[in-house]
């Protein structure tokens, strides 16, 4: 689903840049489709099965609002020194401009899977519809 893949200065990966003019499954993007400059990145341990999942619905929800152009890193937090230094509370974290929208109160940091309250239930990906609320309370 990704069309590119590059990295950050840190070394992340940076999933789905696109250039103005390219196009994508939704047409053509263009230059105001940037967040703004906002930095998403989302954390992962290795293996984690539900962190393609994730990059795949952030990127459909950034596509869908008009920001294709935002870059997605994925970083893999191999440690618990890492893990407890991030406030790191489960694979996939997801993190607008450094804060996590979903963080629920009194989690302690570590390597494990993380679950989310959906309208489903628990899940181990928030919904497109949470998404794209996280988004838009991130980019005011």
């Amino acid at each position: 689903m990704f069309s590119s893949y590059h990295r950050t200065k840190g070394g992340a990966a940076l999933l789905g840049v696109r250039a103005a003019g390219e196009v994508g499954p939704f047409g053509p993007y263009g230059a105001m489709g940037d967040a703004g400059g906002m930095e998403i990145e989302i954390l992962v341990v290795p293996d984690c099965p539900n962190g393609r999942p994730a990059a795949e619905r952030l990127r459909l929800v950034l596509d869908c609002t008009g920001r294709g152009n935002t870059g997605l890193a994925i970083r893999v937090v191999a440690d618990q020194a890492e893990a407890e230094r991030l406030g790191f509370t489960g694979s996939p974290t997801i993190l607008f401009d450094g804060r996590d929208p979903f963080a629920e109160p009194g989690r302690v940091p570590g390597l494990t899977c993380r679950v989310y309250r959906t309208p489903g239930g628990l899940a181990g990906v928030p919904t497109l519809d949470q998404l794209r609320q996280a988004l838009r309370a991130a980019a005011r």
